[in-house]
């Protein structure tokens, strides 16, 4: 059975509705043509140069990602510019490339729910719902958890770090507070310190964080977990992408869904031996 391009997109949008996604981002097929039949996916956080070469390499013609590559408009595309060579190595290979961002983040099983999972919470609430008739229940960004039994901050970190993968957790408060209320937000999150503070929650498990953000919120005695953007991010759309695999294979798309070895946090770690 052919699988065009926009066969994918249909599939995509009915998983992660673009009306969804927040007034500020940009979501969907970035560069591509509907009418190409797809051979393989490629799944990774962003398109990077290594993502594409990787895509190139694995005879994948479609990237999915959840950063969007043409999230600013840009002013030209030229090989003068990183983003101009991204664009002109998809187009001249032909590969298109789609994304999904903070509708996956919002929507239900999208990513702050597979987080959420990762971590052996099963029962959660939405922090700010969707704005979106018929997913106000159901959608929106950032996850509340309340606690069956009490944890302190240090059973916290450890689950992160397992559940992520982190090489190191930083985070704020002491470690044997005692945890009963968490906030979840993937990526960065500071922008909803706030709004947790209001909900009264004990911990906020997020990444991007910033001193003074931080310094501020720990006074008000709510911990900070900071698990880095890719980290919070990264594990959660492998675990979507399982999931579109299986819809794929459902409707009859049996495509191979490769999960990119190139997607990598930028971030290294230096230790003096």
């Amino acid at each position: 059975m052919e699988f065009k391009v926009r066969d994918f997109i249909n599939i995509m949008e009915n998983y992660a509705p673009v009306k969804l996604k927040e007034n500020y981002d940009n979501v969907g097929l970035m560069v591509g043509n509907t009418e190409n039949i797809i051979t393989s996916i490629l799944v990774a956080l962003d398109c990077t140069e290594k993502v594409i070469y990787e895509a190139i390499s694995l005879g994948c013609n479609l990237i999915l990602t959840h950063h969007p590559l043409l999230f600013i408009k840009p002013k030209n595309i030229t090989n003068e510019t990183l983003q101009g060579r991204k664009i002109i190595k998809l187009i001249k290979n032909d590969i298109s490339l789609y994304s999904a961002h903070t509708n996956l983040d919002s929507v239900k099983n999208g990513i702050n729910d597979f987080a959420c999972k990762l971590l052996g919470f099963q029962n959660f609430e939405i922090i700010e719902p969707a704005n979106t008739t018929g997913y106000e229940n159901n959608s929106g960004l950032g996850r509340l958890i309340n606690l069956d039994s009490e944890l302190t901050l240090k059973d916290i970190c450890i689950r992160v770090k397992d559940a992520f993968g982190n090489e190191i957790i930083r985070y704020s408060g002491d470690e044997n507070k005692i945890i009963k209320r968490i906030a979840i937000i993937n990526g960065s999150g500071e922008n909803y310190f706030n709004m947790c503070k209001k909900l009264g929650v004990d911990c906020i498990i997020t990444g991007d964080t910033t001193y003074h953000y931080v310094s501020d919120i720990t006074e008000d005695n709510i911990a900070v977990i900071d698990a880095e953007h890719f980290d919070t991010e990264w594990p959660a759309l492998k675990a979507v992408a399982n999931e579109i695999e299986k819809i794929l294979n459902k409707a009859g798309y049996e495509k191979n869904v490769y999960i990119s070895g190139e997607s990598k946090n930028p971030y290294k770690l230096f230790t003096l031996n």
